[in-house]
């Protein structure tokens, strides 16, 4: 099962096409859905979880629990809004686009992908544009 919530003035539109396309990106991957929570924040929030549970003082669009069982992929999904509209202007692109990257990049964390080093950064960024076109395709 598939949530999202919202604990700012963001709101997604049309959550069910995001429902679909959260489950296409996770069966891609070669996954069953689990329980997975989206959570969107604003970055104080983010913040205050980034401090206390991995004693970072730092701004981050995306913290990821990973709660996986097996191949049944669970966690919770904590993204900053904030961020998310931050970094579109920063790199030039549409904050739907933003959104869809930072949204495939949880999922991937969840998958198993690190983006430490370069390699892995590479990987991760082929990964999240791969994902971002899967939501313009209809099933």
């Amino acid at each position: 099962m598939i949530d999202f919530h919202f604990e700012s003035d963001f709101n997604l539109q049309d959550i069910e096409k995001f429902s679909d396309w959260v489950t296409r990106v996770i069966e891609g991957e070669n996954y069953e859905v689990g329980k997975l929570d989206y959570i969107f924040c604003d970055d104080e929030k983010l913040l205050a979880i980034n401090q206390e549970y991995l004693g970072h003082d730092t701004y981050t669009d995306i913290i990821t629990f990973d709660y996986t069982d097996g191949q049944v992929m669970s966690g919770d999904v904590f993204i900053s809004v904030d961020r998310v509209k931050e970094n579109a202007l920063k790199y030039n692109v549409g904050v739907h686009e933003e959104l869809l990257r930072v949204m495939s990049h949880g999922i991937l964390h969840l998958a198993g992908y690190g983006d430490k080093s370069d390699n892995e950064i590479g990987v991760m960024r082929a990964k999240e544009e791969e994902k971002i076109k899967m939501f313009h395709v209809e099933q």
